[in-house]
């Protein structure tokens, strides 16, 4: 019997830190950047979950995607792309700006 518990004990450790939200893979979003405005504005993601963006610049200048509720900035040279990686959110609303074109290049992250 003993010899079944010390077996079983690894196989169930190693269940919980597969099942626990501290190595849940992150779920990837993408946003885009063309004519200094991001694409979509709402990106709604799920709340209480590591996200990954991919922003994408299709402009030919670069552009800095910066959120302070969020704490980030990452700037994206023209025509390449970047990783964003937030989360995990409460439900909310999240704005972030384009800090080179900030009265056009403007979104918001909605957790949900």
């Amino acid at each position: 019997m003993r010899r079944t518990i010390a077996l079983f004990v690894p196989f169930a450790i190693a269940a919980l830190v597969a099942l626990s939200p501290a190595t849940a893979q992150a779920q990837d979003f993408k946003l885009t950047i063309k004519d200094h405005k991001f694409t979509p504005e709402e990106l709604k993601v799920p709340a209480n979950t590591r996200v990954i963006i991919t922003v994408v610049n299709e402009d030919a200048t670069a552009e800095e995607f910066e959120s302070n509720i969020l704490k980030v900035e990452k700037v994206i040279p023209g025509k390449s792309s970047g990783t964003v990686r937030i989360g995990p959110l409460k439900p909310g609303r999240y704005p972030f700006v384009g800090e080179f074109h900030e009265a056009t290049a403007k979104g918001v992250v909605i957790a949900e």
